[in-house]
């Protein structure tokens, strides 16, 4: 009887602590944003969750989406799921990049055309314009690709 009271004492000082927990907030779009458009500061508002059964892994702030690109399309005042959204792509397929390969003490640098758009540490195929090789390389943060040895 004791374990059962202590019990309901505990449930009544803890739950009532709950209803005054921290307001959560959710990223809503403002517009309809589509596949492949990057997220701009203008089209997304922040908003306090009403719902408490609201499902888990939607964007809360605001620096989870500006400068994203959303692979679905999301609606106007609905949450936005973290798993829809990407980095842009840092090439894109066809354009120009620098290929470098460095050995040792010995550094060659050409120019590459991707063959795929991809994001900063993705390897991807480049076709070496002065030769026509295909070489694989990994993509830098400054949109050159770093030739991978074989």
């Amino acid at each position: 009887m004791k374990t059962w009271l202590a019990g309901a004492l505990l449930s009544a000082l803890i739950l009532p602590g709950a209803a005054f927990a921290e307001p959560r907030n959710a990223v809503v779009p403002s517009t309809t944003i589509y596949p492949g458009d990057t997220i701009g500061e203008a089209f997304v508002s922040e908003v306090a969750v009403t719902n408490p059964n609201i499902a888990p892994g939607y964007a809360s702030s605001l620096d989870q989406v500006v400068g994203k690109v959303t692979r679905k399309t999301l609606l106007a005042g609905r949450t936005i799921p973290l798993n829809v959204l990407r980095d842009p792509f840092t090439v894109k397929r066809g354009t120009s990049v620098r290929l470098t390969f460095s050995s040792q003490r010995m550094v060659i640098a050409a120019r590459g055309a991707p063959m795929d758009d991809a994001m900063t540490g993705e390897v991807i195929k480049v076709r070496n314009l002065d030769t026509g090789v295909m070489v694989n390389g990994t993509v830098m943060a400054d949109g050159s690709v770093e030739v991978v040895q074989k």
